[in-house]
């Protein structure tokens, strides 16, 4: 009786069809294994307040809490590609006060285990913020806020995705010529001469289209509703209005 039924191989032909399929499929396991992640293009920048009103005290939003609570789940969440850091000091700008740039997402090779070598890369970052928050503490007292913001979007790499800034600070701007705890914010004709004194004394800082994630912010006007209405208004008109950056309080 004849069938349709088309015979496989026998032998030693088998065996080595059979060796040939294992191999296969063992090549694509490894290949599947060795998969990378995608690779990050995002740069960040942290902003460290080294003031007197980042202290842990009663009066402080402490400054080094904070640091150690906020900074690595943003450099991770982000997908930070690279980290600088500026500090807020008296005067921010010229402040001696400097830590080198992190590469947070190391060239590798297809056998590298990345995600271990990013965690790696993120410790390292946390210990230079710390570095950067001593040495901030350190200088003359004062609160140079804007200049700080001013440094770090000037030291933002450009060609690529908008920057993402961490700034933890209450945002008090006290420096040699501005001190914002003295300047009347109760209206909206007020806080755009403030603004403009700032602005024509020293230009805008340079973040525009970069997010400000904000870390303490107000700190000290917790227990007084309408001076933080007035002091939120003051800075949302200054850092989004005329700076055109992006304010995201997520990491508050």
């Amino acid at each position: 009786m004849r069938t349709s039924a088309i015979p496989g191989p026998r032998g030693p032909r088998a065996g080595r069809l059979l060796a040939l399929i294992s191999t296969a499929a063992v090549l694509a396991g490894l290949a599947a294994c060795s998969e990378q992640p995608k690779a990050f293009d995002t740069p960040c920048g942290v902003v460290i307040d080294g003031s007197g009103s980042g202290d842990a005290t009663k009066d402080g939003f402490n400054a080094e809490a904070k640091l150690k609570s906020e900074l690595l789940p943003f450099l991770k969440e982000q997908e930070c590609s690279t980290v600088d850091f500026a500090p807020i000091t008296y005067t921010s700008q010229i402040s001696s006060c400097k830590v080198g740039r992190i590469d947070l997402d190391p060239a590798h090779d297809a056998t590298t285990d990345q995600e271990a070598q990013r965690r790696k890369a993120r410790l390292r970052a946390s210990e230079e913020a710390m570095k950067e928050l001593r040495c901030a503490r350190k200088e003359r007292p004062g609160s140079d806020v804007w200049g700080a913001l001013d440094r770090i979007g000037s030291a933002m790499p450009s060609g690529g995705p908008a920057a993402k800034l961490l700034v933890i600070s209450d945002f008090d701007q006290s420096d040699p010529e501005f001190r914002l705890g003295r300047t009347d914010l109760t209206g909206e004709a007020t806080r755009k001469k403030a603004i403009d004194s700032l602005v024509e004394g020293r230009g805008l800082p340079a973040i525009k289209g970069m997010t400000v994630y904000t870390v303490g912010f107000g700190m000290k006007y917790g227990d007084r509703p309408s001076a933080y209405r007035d002091f939120k208004a003051f800075w949302t008109d200054a850092l989004e209005g005329r700076a055109k950056a992006d304010v995201d309080n997520r990491y508050e």
